[in-house]
């Protein structure tokens, strides 16, 4: 697929789209999470590329919705639709779906459409859908514990390149390597030179490090998953709860997800929770150990009596001795003591083992001091043998973590993409059952073979239109073949019934269910629907729509015109003359059209050819209110108001007066 030459996709674009892993299969798919990956594409855009490349696919030149009105039900039917989606990749996505005239297009929707309305769900799939979003990407990954160590400059830029997470150093024999060791908790040497060398420190030699980037760098990888972890967690929720059949091991990836921290370090593991908490802790404990040390040494001292001859005294003087060599000599054991208990603390409270006690305890002397310090020296190698032995374990545990998630990623990117696919099926499904509606029937050629209708048929149709529950809508039934005009009474649903068309014929060529029990309708090139002219037109206004309609006239058979009161644009004589004269032309080139008007008959009769006047005929005025049969009887002119008030009014008086006024509607 040429990408620049989908509708809207510049050279810019078209480089950011090949970026990603299979542009094609996402952009047929009107995948909007994948393709809004593409940097700079936000998912608005995003599905607007997608809307371009499906009309590419198919063929589709656009511009079925012809005027404002029909794209303003376009609007409101798929503003409905979105209401029901949950996430707002669901709602971008519904964005691709749009009312085509291209055959393929519309029966690849309806294969969609048709798996879709078979969906159960409940609440748990919905509640569980909320956590569910596009997978992120994680940002630049920088370790810096690591680093990979070469003595070829050439070798040094290919490691830059390849694994750009850790640093890399060049040295020059393996006295450089011992000096880097004891910065690091890990250096990988990258050349086979240095196998058999024994230096301090953790040293790996790895001349494949840059072929296995995952397991010298198991952070790039768990990066990912970390990134993504709730939004993975939420669509594996998604899935036990839907039983929908997923891409990868749940028990297995939710495993490895729990021992996963959403800063991408390891969780759960107690030894390195352990030495975490000792590093952090260590200067907090190793002063409290300082404290006690030197409380209990100060208790001993106020109590003990401590007796000094004077020629004890002068010979302490005399050699220069102070506190010390009086506590060696009288305080000895209470000094050990004291000592003791900051080492116990400090072994206790940062949880030691064995071999890092033997480090601890060195960070107080034996040699009596008041006041009790600690050993710096000491205490900064029980750090770095903490700080070492955190790193090792940690980075086996995030190459054995690495190495369990590895195969899981294409998986996981599945997973998330079938839940949010599964909020836009249940979308459709919920207006399906919402508004009881049926998967329409397609006639696609209806010229070629006789009987088929020209027009369309609609059985039990309720408008999603009216701001009316479903249950207190009226079930409407209408077929047009041809070129109708439909009379009624003020307000007796004239306008709902376009409304009711309107959406019928859009959401059959979106690929989508209808409100309808049974719709039957041939494939139309493009639709037109004419709302209500609020007022008379000045003259430019009314050249424009008569242009408008002119061009309208001369166009081929596929169209669909719905109007709605045409009359209003000028004087009811001259309308009347107009409309029977787009009547005549739209009827000529076999197009579909119904146009709404209180001139049905003064047009019917202007007309050359015998037009089809439907009507919404009102039963009669119940305390004040229309009694109506909301479906159109067809080849019949409705009474007005003015005519079933008038008649109402003789029924109930004996006044010639009302006589005389019904003689006039005959």
């Amino acid at each position: 697929m040429d990408l620049e030459s989908i509708p809207g996709v510049g050279e810019k674009t078209a480089r950011a789209l090949s970026e990603l892993d299979e542009p094609e299969r996402a952009l047929r798919a009107g995948d909007v999470a994948r393709i809004a990956e593409a940097p700079g594409i936000t998912q608005g855009r995003a599905a607007r590329i997608a809307r371009g490349a499906i009309r590419r696919e198919h063929d589709d030149p656009g511009g079925f919705l012809a005027t404002d009105r029909a794209r303003e039900v376009y609007r409101e039917v798929l503003g409905l639709l979105k209401g029901r989606t949950v996430t707002d990749y669901a709602a971008q996505r519904l964005e691709t779906v749009y009312p085509s005239p291209s055959r393929s297009r519309i029966e690849e929707v309806q294969a969609f459409a048709a798996d879709a309305i078979d969906r159960d769900y409940d609440a748990t799939v919905l509640d569980a859908l909320e956590g569910v979003e596009p997978l992120a990407t994680p940002g630049d990954v920088r370790v810096r514990e690591r680093c990979l160590a070469t003595t070829d400059a050439e070798r040094y830029a290919e490691a830059r390149e390849a694994i750009p997470e850790l640093s890399v150093e060049v040295v020059e024999d393996a006295q450089g390597l011992a000096e880097l060791a004891r910065g690091y908790s890990t250096v990988i040497a990258l050349d086979e030179s240095f196998a058999g060398v024994t230096v301090d420190g953790e040293v790996q030699v790895r001349p494949d490090a840059l072929e296995t980037p995952a397991e010298v760098v198991p952070e790039r990888p768990l990066a990912f998953f970390a990134r993504n972890r709730d939004r993975l967690q939420a669509a594996i929720a998604v899935h036990r709860a839907a039983d929908l059949d997923p891409a990868c091991d749940l028990d297995a990836l939710a495993d490895g997800l729990s021992r996963l921290d959403e800063d991408g370090t390891v969780a759960g593991d107690d030894e390195l929770d352990r030495l975490t908490t000792a590093v952090d802790d260590l200067d907090a404990a190793t002063g409290t150990a300082e404290s006690i040390a030197n409380d209990r040494l100060r208790e001993a001292i106020r109590e003990k009596d401590v007796t000094i001859e004077g020629s004890d005294l002068l010979s302490l003087v005399e050699r220069g001795a102070g506190v010390d060599s009086l506590l060696s000599r009288e305080l000895a054991d209470e000094y050990a003591a004291a000592v003791e208990s900051a080492r116990q603390h400090l072994i206790e409270a940062l949880d030691l083992d064995q071999g890092e006690a033997e480090i601890a305890r060195r960070a107080f002397g034996d040699e009596p001091t008041f006041p009790v310090e600690r050993d710096e020296d000491a205490i900064g190698r029980l750090r770095e043998e903490l700080t070492a032995t955190k790193e090792r374990r940690a980075g086996r545990l995030k190459r054995d973590l690495a190495a369990d998630l590895a195969d899981q990623r294409d998986g996981a990117r599945r997973l998330v993409r079938d839940a949010l696919e599964l909020d836009v099926e249940l979308a459709i499904a919920r207006f399906a059952r919402e508004y009881e509606c049926t998967m329409p029937e397609f006639v696609w050629e209806p010229s070629g073979t006789e009987g088929e209708p020209a027009g369309f048929a609609i059985e039990g149709g309720r408008s999603p239109l009216l701001d009316e529950p479903l249950a207190a809508i009226d079930p409407v039934d209408y077929a047009v073949s041809g070129v109708a005009l439909l009379s009624g009474v003020n307000s007796g649903g004239k306008t709902s019934t376009l409304d009711l068309v309107a959406s019928v014929v859009v959401l059959a060529h979106m690929g989508l269910p209808v409100p309808a029990e049974d719709v039957c309708l041939r494939r139309f090139d493009d639709f037109h629907y004419h709302a209500k002219t609020q007022g008379t037109l000045d003259a430019g206004a009314f050249e424009s729509t008569v242009r408008e309609f002119a061009d309208l006239a001369q166009g081929g058979e596929g169209s669909l015109v719905l109007v709605d009161e045409l009359e209003s644009i000028t004087e009811p004589g001259a309308s009347a003359k107009i409309i029977a004269g787009i009547l005549e032309a739209l009827s000529e080139n076999g197009a579909t059209a119904v146009f709404v008007s209180h001139l049905a008959g003064e047009i019917r009769e202007m007309a050359d050819y015998d037009v089809t006047v439907d009507g919404i005929e009102a039963v009669g005025l119940v305390d004040g209110e229309l009694e109506v049969n909301r479906s159109p009887v067809k080849d019949h002119l409705a009474r007005s108001t003015p005519e079933l008030i008038v008649e109402k009014l003789a029924g109930e008086r004996e006044a010639r007066f009302y006589d005389r006024l019904l003689e006039k509607f005959e």
